[in-house]
């Protein structure tokens, strides 16, 4: 949860219940009370997702989330790996730690909304975690990647797709995969639940009429990265990992 995106809405919250004070009493004022509510209560939620997700807060979620996916990413040596939607670039650098023998590459839209992440923090990051020699970040679109077929040896990503206006996710996830060389592994975290994908079921069974080997849907809102109460109120239930090989 980008800080940057608590404070957008703490400010517009703040916004409209000053226009609310000034205009006159009627309906229009009631109408800017109620957004300055509503305003409010989601600034409240996101601070709770903020402080839970925070590298520096007590429950840590983004780190134990972030360490969980990359301990599914395999490269060989010499190897390269793709994160998509790398935000701040965490995940690609956790793999590049795990992974010293290979290299990872990171894009992202770094759109307004997550303003608070950039190319730049990334590279930083990097730098700080002493892998900036393994990472490399560069913008991306990941409902077309600019990259040839079969160009990495493994692919992952964090709660990325679900961010996508989309009617088709698994055609998503498919471009992904579309950049992996055969024989190489896959870990994509997400909220996998029915409203955002169809149905996951019939999308592994028809990535293995594909060829796809080793294949699994792994929860981890039951207790391996969340548990289902913080999976219910962060809006995270249906979270999983698809793992595979191609």
């Amino acid at each position: 949860m980008p800080k940057g995106m608590v404070l957008s809405f703490a400010a517009a919250a703040a916004v409209c219940l000053m226009i609310a004070l000034f205009i006159q009493p009627g309906w229009l004022r009631i109408l800017f009370l109620i957004a300055a509510v509503i305003l409010a209560f989601v600034t409240l939620w996101m601070t709770m997702l903020y402080r839970a997700f925070s590298y520096n807060g007590n429950r840590q979620m983004s780190r134990q989330i972030i360490e969980g996916v990359a301990e599914y990413v395999r490269l060989p040596s010499a190897g390269r790996g793709l994160d998509v939607g790398c935000g701040s670039g965490a995940l690609a650098i956790a793999v590049a730690k795990r992974n010293p023998e290979a290299s990872m590459v990171g894009i992202d839209r770094w759109g307004v909304e997550y303003a608070s992440f950039s190319k730049r923090l990334c590279e930083e990051n990097a730098r700080a975690e002493g892998v900036e020699a393994l990472t490399s970040f560069a913008q991306g679109n990941a409902m077309k990647l600019d990259f040839p077929d079969e160009t990495f040896d493994a692919v992952t990503s964090n709660y990325v797709y679900h961010n996508i206006p989309s009617r088709d996710r698994q055609a998503i996830l498919l471009e992904t995969l579309r950049v992996l060389k055969k024989g190489g592994t896959f870990a994509l975290h997400d909220i996998f639940s029915k409203a955002k994908y169809g149905d996951m079921l019939s999308f592994v069974q028809k990535l293995k009429e594909m060829g796809y080997e080793k294949m699994e849907l792994i929860p981890t809102d039951n207790g391996r990265f969340m548990t289902k109460w913080e999976a219910t109120w962060m809006a995270l239930s249906g979270s999983a990992i698809l793992v595979g090989k191609k």
